[in-house]
């Protein structure tokens, strides 16, 4: 990813940001005392959606302390949706394994596409793990779900579909053969189909898309009564396949647009998931920081791109908790390319004029910095200074980092709070093994 306005030179962060960040910094354990880890973030129980980021696709200390932290929000506080930066039919896998529910009917293995560590790694599953424990003694109704929100699975999506409706009404499902007859030539390869209708004339195929999509939402009444959770993931999977038809023709038109229609889409399946979960849903979020932080202090607004985080804060308030994540050093999983090979890599020491910078420099290895209300106004008027902040997504390129990973943000109003990890290691990514005495709704590896 490519930032603009980013300095040159920057110098240190300044010196009284560094003693009022030490002074507020709560110390924090280790993110495998679960528990005790969790428990700092009770502060939080309040909200109705709390977004925990990442500054890499690829750390494993980000991982297990969302764990922990939504462990505690289910066990003690009621949230009962887990959403992530995930294709929704590839989640659903493991929304049927946490929930004791049957395999949706698929085309090809989960979580194969670029890039598969990020979510198929042991982290996630000991997570995924924890969740099947923890539903197995509460009625159906009440386990926690766990989705997907990304628009990229345009093939799956188009087979879910149509696998729903041959179980239910073959000649709907005829209908929807005919209308999705224009996309289906393209489905493994949508980038080709945003190029051919953009650049090459061709004709889009939203109409047929659209006209899918509604229909379904037409007979809700009926097979919603029937079978709610079917026909709900039926329409997710149809608003999928109209947004990435959108989507990939956006990409051709400008970086702004697909961003925006991308993370619109991610926000619109929130707030889909907690209307239909009813009153008192509650979801936990996991994205990078770059999809869950208020865009609008950031590089990114200035430019006109906008992001979940905002759209939350827009629709929910004070009810929003947006808390980012961040780290110094260490190693991470990622790439030297888009769809190239996944690399151990070597994280390099913050820039000077960073905020990870400044939280380097207060010596605390593992904490937690909250600044809202009155009692932090002094940090939070210092945190309305721009500085530099890091973004590693899936691509990692550690000779080009001060252009190709670093932006200007104000952290105050990006973020309600920020974890803070001095020094993180890469995720442990799984192959295709089937894990020995597994159940057969293992979400992987079958």
């Amino acid at each position: 990813m490519g930032y603009a306005d980013v300095p040159n030179v920057a110098r240190p962060a300044p010196e009284t940001l560094v003693t009022v960040l030490r002074a507020a910094a709560e110390p924090l354990p280790h993110p495998a005392e679960a528990e005790a880890f969790g428990a700092c973030f009770d502060r939080f129980r309040d909200a109705r959606v709390i977004l925990l980021g990442e500054a890499t696709h690829g750390t494993s200390e980000f991982y297990r302390a969302r764990a922990a932290i939504t462990r505690r929000l289910i066990e003690r506080h009621g949230f009962n949706i887990v959403a992530v930066e995930a294709d929704w039919p590839d989640a659903a896998r493991i929304d049927d394994y946490v929930r004791h529910q049957a395999p949706r009917p698929r085309r090809g293995d989960v979580f194969a596409r670029f890039p598969t560590w990020m979510w198929r790694n042991i982290e996630l599953l000991e997570f995924a793990d924890w969740l099947r424990g923890h539903n197995a003694a509460l009625a159906e109704r009440d386990r926690v779900s766990f989705h997907g929100l990304d628009v990229y699975s345009l093939s799956e999506s188009i087979h879910a579909v149509l696998a729903y409706l041959d179980t239910r009404d073959p000649e709907a499902a005829s209908r929807a053969r005919a209308r999705y007859a224009c996309l289906t030539p393209w489905q493994d390869d949508p980038a080709r189909y945003g190029q051919r209708v953009v650049h090459g004339g061709g004709d889009s195929c939203e109409d047929g898309a659209v006209a899918q999509l509604r229909e379904l939402l037409e007979r809700r009444i009926g097979w919603l009564r029937d079978d709610g959770e079917h026909w709900f993931d039926a329409v997710q999977n149809a608003r999928i396949v109209h947004a990435a038809e959108r989507y990939y023709r956006a990409m051709y038109r400008g970086a702004a647009e697909s961003w925006n229609l991308r993370d619109r889409h991610m926000f619109g399946t929130l707030q889909a998931l907690l209307a239909h979960r009813g009153d008192g849903a509650r979801a936990v979020v996991w994205a990078h920081n770059s999809h869950i932080g208020n865009a609008a202090a950031t590089a990114m607004g200035w430019q006109g791109e906008f992001n979940i985080g905002e759209l939350c804060r827009m629709a929910h308030g004070d009810e929003a908790v947006l808390i980012g994540f961040g780290t110094d050093r260490g190693t991470v999983a990622a790439a030297s390319a888009w769809d190239g090979e996944m690399e151990i890599k070597a994280v390099r020491p913050a820039r000077p004029g960073s905020y990870e910078e400044a939280f380097r420099r207060t010596g605390i290895a593992r904490s937690l910095t909250d600044w809202r209300g009155g009692a932090r106004m002094r940090l939070a008027s210092l945190l309305r200074e721009p500085l530099l902040e890091r973004a590693i997504g899936v691509v990692y390129r550690p000779e080009t980092e001060m252009l190709s990973h670093y932006f200007q943000a104000v952290l105050a109003e990006q973020f309600d709070a920020w974890v803070w990890f001095e020094e993180t290691r890469a995720v442990t990514p799984i192959g295709a093994e089937h894990p020995r005495g597994a159940p057969e709704t293992y979400p992987f590896g079958l």
